[in-house]
């Protein structure tokens, strides 16, 4: 990706939109790395505002949440980050994104659907993992981490005796710490959440002064 200069998004905020209590934590987490793999330090993330799965598909409720987080202080963008569980990312991506921007067309906005759930991610780069949250030493990526179903239920099966994936717990422990290109060379929804990331921070940088 291509470094930002951060005088130029100083003030800004990104705002993230997700599903999960373990995502309003690991979220932030993430995308700070993302950040700061820039050299975008000044560049904000506020906490994450929380949309039920299963209600998000319904009108006005991604609305309002778009609504929400844009009022949040300095907001210059705004990032949807949800599992795509059985749907076709490919397609219930554009609906919500096309909402998003007739919600508030004056806010940038990104939909990322992770196939099928965020855990999928931490599958991929399951090595850089190990020995960490109780992550066994031989823990392998399968083939196809994005095709598996319950990535929750597999990353416990890679834990040693007795642990559990947590979400709330887990999660954010897990974010701070996986190989961020491992995951993008075998995950095509990280490919993609890391490309949106950097296309809205170009729009965060081209404007100096925050929303």
């Amino acid at each position: 990706m291509t470094p930002l200069t951060p005088a130029l998004a100083r003030g800004a905020s990104v705002v993230p939109i997700v599903e999960g209590q373990g995502e309003v934590e690991a979220v932030p987490i993430l995308l700070r790395r993302v950040l700061h793999s820039q050299t975008a330090y000044s560049v904000d993330v506020r906490r994450p505002i929380r949309v039920k799965r299963n209600q998000v598909v319904k009108p006005g409720e991604l609305e309002r949440a778009i609504e929400l987080a844009a009022m949040q202080p300095n907001c210059r963008a705004i990032l949807i980050l949800l599992d795509a569980d059985d749907d076709c990312p490919a397609v219930l991506g554009p609906e919500l994104l096309l909402r998003a921007q007739a919600a508030r067309p004056d806010v940038p906005c990104s939909v990322v659907l992770a196939k099928s759930e965020f855990e999928a991610w931490f599958v991929g780069s399951i090595e850089s993992l190990r020995g960490h949250c109780g992550i066994r030493e031989e823990a392998v990526a399968p083939a196809a981490p994005e095709d598996i179903r319950g990535a929750k239920g597999w990353l416990t099966r890679q834990m040693s005796a007795g642990r559990t994936y947590l979400e709330t717990d887990d999660q954010p422990s897990l974010a701070s710490r996986f190989d961020i290109q491992q995951a993008r060379q075998r995950c095509d929804s990280f490919d993609k959440f890391m490309r949106d990331v950097d296309a809205l921070l170009v729009l965060v940088s081209s404007n100096k002064e925050p929303i």
